[in-house]
């Protein structure tokens, strides 16, 4: 199978897994929303791109936004209608590949949220062509946000999961990518583009593009969230209050999992 195919299979075999993933890492999820909730208000109109089986998309319109979800995977596309449609939500859903969004009509949406195809896009060319696509689709003063999966994230999630994963040669070669300093660009959890911190922002200084934010969406949390959220609620908010305040640090960005980056488009 191509790349392609590889992903969206990938995705129409985990849906349920996907809708339960932000459950398991409430630390995303949370501070990703703070900074959305920064931007986005009642009545915008937003584009989901890659929105998987609808947690964003769901989220935002409860909150009265118009949103619009587009994926790859057509069983992720069904679970978020059927979810929506449960929760007696408005939603439109679509399949897309992230770097033709030629179905969907120039500068109508005020936000576009990126938070999925760059972990599949390997070559620089597929990258650069689906920011270009979402720059299409946001009206001017549009807000874009796009996330990355760290080429530190095997580190992390091997100590998390399984220390004994470096004993394994294919585990060893994947955690070399921290000796190497490289960027990767492979077979991950299906296949994967995980990137550099350092490489995030200098990305977008090809596009018409006024940088907000590059954040860690796990802060300095991640390595102990399942102890964390085993916590009294006011004791996880009181955290995410302290993470919140210092996830645009340069010096935490190496202990994340996830980044984000907002942007907001030139005239």
């Amino acid at each position: 199978m191509d790349d392609l195919a590889i992903v969206r299979q990938f995705y129409d075999n985990t849906v349920q897994y996907e809708w339960e993933r932000l459950d398991r890492h409430k630390v995303e999820f949370e501070l990703s929303k703070r900074y959305m909730n920064r931007y986005i208000k009642p009545g915008d109109k937003v584009l989901d791109l890659g929105g998987g089986p609808g947690r964003y998309s769901l989220y935002l319109s409860a909150l009265g936004c118009d949103v619009t979800l587009a994926d790859l995977s057509p069983n992720n596309v069904n679970f978020a209608r059927n979810k929506a449609q449960e929760l007696g939500l408005p939603l439109e859903v679509l399949c897309a590949d992230s770097r033709d969004l030629s179905s969907i009509a120039d500068e109508q949406f005020d936000h576009v949220l990126c938070m999925g195809p760059m972990y599949h896009l390997k070559e620089e060319k597929d990258r650069a062509a689906t920011i270009q696509e979402c720059l299409k689709k946001l009206k001017p003063n549009g807000v874009l946000f796009v996330s990355f999966v760290s080429s530190y994230s095997f580190v992390w999630d091997y100590l998390i999961r399984n220390p004994a994963f470096i004993l394994a040669d294919d585990r060893r070669s994947e955690l070399h990518t921290m000796i190497e300093d490289a960027n990767f660009a492979g077979h991950g959890f299906t296949d994967n583009y995980y990137i550099r911190p350092r490489d995030v922002a200098p990305f977008f200084e090809a596009f018409q593009l006024e940088k907000l934010h590059v954040i860690n969406c796990e802060s300095f949390l991640y390595l102990r969230e399942p102890e964390l959220l085993a916590q009294p609620p006011e004791v996880v908010s009181a955290w995410l209050d302290l993470a919140e305040q210092v996830c645009e640090r340069e010096e935490l960005l190496s202990v994340a999992e996830h980044f984000m980056y907002m942007g907001r488009k030139n005239e």
